[in-house]
């Protein structure tokens, strides 16, 4: 696995590249959306099993969803009281999602901004990245570089100094809650409790 300089990592990523980096849960696996494939086929992923859009701010996130008036107040709400953090929201999808991220769903996307210093800084030179957890499907989440650096040899990671995970954190992967007419759905709970 290439360890490179956080400008180089970022080149990668633009120009297609699967890059990995961690977060305030647990490492992330990331392409451009348009390069979303590339992240099912090194998971060996089901493309039942959708990717999210991880960006450095809200506002990046909020083109790829689709709503009235109302309902994007309700989730610039959730999104200003929880975020950056360990919630992913799943919304009504926009028309820029490339059919990638979530080839089996053409109806909903899910978006995070993480809390995480160089998550964001990748973040914010990339623009929104697809992404899942580094490991195998159904396998748990990779958090050593050694191991990853077996599992996915040829993913960009930043250097050995700069892979640092979060501390005092749970590392377990985000909350998932998925808006409804009704409101929130949680489909996997992680280490924040949704108060509406």
């Amino acid at each position: 696995m290439p360890q490179v300089s956080i400008a180089e990592l970022v080149a990668a990523a633009r120009a297609g590249q699967l890059v990995g980096f961690p977060t305030d849960t647990v490492p992330a696996l990331a392409a451009v959306p348009e390069a979303a494939a590339s992240i099912y086929a090194a998971k060996q992923r089901a493309p039942e099993k959708p990717l999210i859009l991880m960006a450095a701010t809200a506002e990046d996130l909020w083109p790829f969803v689709r709503g009235d008036v109302m309902a994007r107040a309700r989730w610039k709400a959730i999104a200003a009281k929880y975020w950056p953090g360990a919630l992913t929201l799943v919304l009504p999808k926009g028309d820029r999602v490339p059919n990638a991220v979530n080839p089996e769903n053409p109806t909903s996307i899910g978006i995070r901004v993480p809390n995480w210093p160089l998550a964001l800084a990748i973040l914010q030179q990339t623009g929104p990245l697809a992404t899942t957890s580094l490991n195998r499907s159904g396998q748990p989440p990779l958090e050593n570089l050694i191991e990853i650096a077996e599992a996915f040899p040829s993913v960009v990671t930043p250097p050995m100094d700069l892979w640092e995970l979060p501390l005092g954190q749970d590392r377990v992967p985000s909350t998932v809650a998925q808006w409804k007419v009704e409101g929130w759905t949680i489909l996997r709970q992680g280490s924040v409790r949704l108060e509406p």
